[in-house]
């Protein structure tokens, strides 16, 4: 069954689209069309779907090179042409151009700070919390890709703390009860009976906590299982382990999903942070990585029994923005690609998680430098040497979880994803991308 999965014939957008490309094209050399102050714009608009999908590629490739170069008079017009063919509500290429589009005009707004301040000095700089957990609901709807990650990530823990009779997990963004939910009732199955479970959820918005709280409290009262919810009020890069009250005689599992990358930012000190130059965290030594190195070794010090990392797996982290741009559209083509395969291209919703998550970090990854660039996705190769610098060794994920995990997106009828093994570790592929993975560790003494 779990062959015959494998090798599912489910077909998408992505397959047949112009981003096949993206693997005979070069770093240096871009242009894969005449250049666009050759193309009148009234025939832009007569393109077939694939040929402006090129178009659009090229257009990117070609003002992104502008941009790093300084030359934004040619970057204007690339901009020019590029809004008039992407669109926000279009086909998978014109809404990815759409972003990339804005990201690239960000960056540019950012080498004037005076002007970038000015037009932004009237937007509203509180985030709206209700938003942001209704976007990640979306996330988790429209995708199955945290199903599979709580899945596996429970799975670890149960395999790990087989047992044990009081057990401690910290979930280092606590935002979606769903997970702990099903851990709960997956504890109250065991044979030997439930443990003393405790659970620190580790968040910046109170509100998200307590939902969070009052959700876990009450199915552990209708299960009748003992149980203690820790809320830690802090973003990861404020938090002091301290906060997690870790106590003697309890059998300890940490919980990351998306959260470790954000502590790259922290290793990047920059003077010109809206410089157009690149700078990046993976050009320092692993075995020297300032913040994240340091969370890392502190988690070591509390000696969890399993820790259960899910991330992004691809290479967003490279010190140019060409680099940069080239690996994110091949991801964000494929995400979108996800989108247009399942929700039809009016939605609302779609467009908020296009829009409000997706659009989030591509800006984010395009236009912004230093301590301000938070989304530095790297692959799972770097995360497991760094891990394993950390003093953590690889927990393989057992054939049974990696079965559960396959049976639920074949069960969603999830066509065109794949989970494929690399290393003992999860990795969660759309068609043959590569786009979260999921890792396992113990404490090495």
């Amino acid at each position: 069954m779990v062959a015959m999965f494998q090798e599912d014939n489910g077909t998408s957008s992505v397959a047949s689209s112009p981003l096949q490309v993206f693997s005979t094209m070069s770093l240096t050399r871009p242009t894969l069309l005449p250049s666009p102050s050759s193309s009148p714009f009234h025939s832009l608009k007569d393109l077939k779907p694939e040929e402006r999908g090129l178009y659009l590629i090229h257009l990117l490739l070609t003002c992104a090179n502008h941009v790093a170069s300084g030359s934004l008079q040619n970057a204007n017009a690339a901009l020019e042409q590029l809004s008039l063919l992407s669109s926000p509500d279009g086909d998978t290429m014109q809404r990815v151009a759409a972003y990339f589009t804005e990201a690239l005009a960000n960056r540019i707004l950012k080498s004037w700070p005076g002007l970038y301040k000015a037009l932004n000095a009237t937007q509203t700089r509180t985030s709206n919390v209700s938003e942001e957990v209704h976007v990640r609901r979306l996330f988790f709807d429209m995708f199955p890709i945290l199903k599979v990650s709580y899945l596996l990530t429970n799975r670890a823990i149960l395999e790990a703390m087989e047992g044990e009779k009081m057990v401690h997990v910290i979930d280092l963004d606590a935002s979606e009860p769903a997970q702990w939910l099903a851990l709960i009732q997956a504890f109250n199955s065991r044979p030997e009976g439930p443990p003393h479970l405790r659970i620190t959820g580790v968040h910046h918005q109170k509100e998200v906590l307590d939902q969070m709280a009052h959700r876990l409290i009450e199915e552990a009262e209708k299960l009748d299982i003992p149980f203690q919810f820790n809320p830690v009020v802090s973003s990861l890069q404020c938090l002091n382990v301290e906060q997690l009250r870790v106590k003697t005689g309890e059998a300890l599992a940490v919980s990351s999903v998306l959260q470790l990358h954000n502590l790259l930012a922290s290793d990047v000190t920059s003077n010109n942070g809206h410089s157009l130059s690149g700078d990046s965290a993976s050009s320092l030594p692993l075995s020297n990585s300032g913040k994240i190195d340091s969370f890392l070794n502190a988690i070591w010090g509390l000696s969890p029994k399993i820790m259960v990392v899910t991330e992004q797996d691809s290479d967003h982290n490279g010190s140019t923005v060409m680099e940069r741009l080239l690996e994110s559209l091949y991801t964000y083509a494929a995400l979108f690609d996800c989108l247009e395969t399942k929700v039809p291209r009016t939605s609302q919703d779609r467009m908020k998680v296009e829009k409000m998550l997706f659009g989030e970090e591509i800006k984010n990854i395009i236009a912004c430098e230093g301590s301000e660039r938070r989304e530095r996705h790297e692959k799972l190769e770097k995360w497991s040497q760094r891990i394993d610098l950390a003093g953590f060794g690889n927990v393989p994920l057992s054939y049974y979880a990696m079965l559960q995990a396959r049976r639920l997106l074949q069960g969603y009828g999830f066509d065109g994803y794949r989970i494929k093994e690399e290393s003992g570790c999860a990795v969660i592929c759309w068609q043959d991308r590569p786009l979260y993975s999921v890792s396992a560790w113990r404490c090495r003494k």
